[in-house]
């Protein structure tokens, strides 16, 4: 089954946060994602201030969260919890908020 963008944005953002600051090649390995895509939704991270570029040694490039990204991906977390109860509602269960 494919993964949304949304799935794949916090599929990155869980990676970074787990593993520390990371270069372009691990996070396409450890998340699942091709290369091409992976450039295109780290511009996206980094644009919204969710992801950072940081530069070792002289010219390597590695990914890291921000704050801003582990708030968000903590909002993603407590969002999962809940969304097995909207499922049951879609699937007939009535339940109130």
């Amino acid at each position: 089954m494919r993964r949304s963008k949304l799935e794949m944005y916090v599929d990155i953002l869980k990676v970074l946060a787990q593993r520390g600051p990371l270069k372009l090649t691990h996070i396409m390995y450890k998340a699942n994602v091709n290369c091409k895509v992976l450039k295109e939704y780290l511009d996206f991270l980094v644009g919204h201030g969710l992801v950072e570029e940081r530069i070792v040694g002289k010219r390597r490039v590695v990914y890291a969260t921000t704050q801003r990204g582990v708030t968000v991906l903590k909002y993603f977390r407590e969002l999962e919890q809940v969304l097995p109860i909207v499922e049951e509602a879609r699937n007939g269960m009535f339940v109130p908020f």
